[in-house]
């Protein structure tokens, strides 16, 4: 679950700043990103932050926001799988609207150029570097068939052997939401995605971008023989992201319920 909360947290700051408005659900007035490309069928967590949010206002009722909630998990979760902990900078709103085209054209996907990614992030006043040291996230957590099936079968700059064993469960056709691990060790929150990527076995085809002749192969090989460079990095970047322009001051609402507007 920790993957899957760290995946809602990326995905609801790269569409118009860290406000909550992934956690919101489709109304006759209101279409939400939960149905978008790059969530639909695959976005989970949001029962998670529904429990969290009952618990925090039992104690403090409408103080704390799901945006803030969202950015707490998205630590908590990485600590608890082995990574370094963080100051989560506090004080977000909730929107009270959100965009499913956004959400479509602004999350980078699975099949991602490396120059495109270093554009999207660029568009987000992210550096390349923070791209290359927040696509670790992949360090933990699982994939469906039809977001590597490309990879497996088409790429050339693939370990054999890998390839070989991830076709296994995720067949030419067919069987799109059929599970693999994104790096060897995905429920440890360490270093492992990067040593993949330098043995030619990163799972996505944006994965691999980063290590194949371009302009992060360093990164990469730096993280990937220091470990605690990569968890001191990740957490300094993920206070970057959590910053993307989050709503403050009178600006959006504290949602009473994280699914809808007050």
């Amino acid at each position: 679950m920790a993957a899957s909360i760290l995946r809602l947290f990326f995905h609801d700051c790269f569409v118009n700043g860290c406000d909550a408005s992934i956690l919101l659900d489709d109304t006759a007035t209101l279409t939400g990103e939960k149905n978008a490309g790059p969530n639909r069928n695959s976005a989970r967590g949001f029962q998670v932050i529904d429990t969290i949010k009952t618990r925090v206002d039992a104690a403090c009722n409408a103080t704390v926001s799901c945006a803030d909630i969202l950015a707490l998990a998205a630590r908590d979760g990485v600590v608890l799988l082995g990574g370094q902990t963080w100051t989560v900078p506090l004080g977000r709103r909730d929107a009270r609207t959100a965009s499913q085209s956004a959400a479509n054209s602004q999350i980078p996907g699975p099949s991602s150029s490396l120059a495109t990614l270093v554009n999207m992030f660029s568009n987000k006043g992210l550096s390349a570097r923070d791209m290359t040291v927040l696509s670790g996230a992949h360090t933990i957590g699982q994939a469906r068939c039809t977001t590597f099936r490309q990879r497996i079968y088409n790429d050339t700059n693939i370990n054999a052997a890998f390839a070989t064993t991830r076709r296994r469960n995720c067949p030419s056709t067919g069987g799109d939401g059929n599970l693999a691990p994104i790096d060897s060790t995905p429920a440890r929150f360490d270093n492992s995605y990067y040593r993949d990527l330098v043995a030619r076995r990163g799972l996505f085809h944006s994965d691999q971008e980063l290590f194949n002749g371009g302009s992060q192969d360093a990164a990469v090989t730096g993280y990937s023989n220091n470990g605690a460079s990569f968890l001191r990095d990740f957490a300094a970047a993920m206070v970057r992201l959590g910053n993307l322009s989050p709503l403050t001051g009178r600006n959006g609402e504290v949602r009473r319920n994280c699914r809808r507007i007050n």
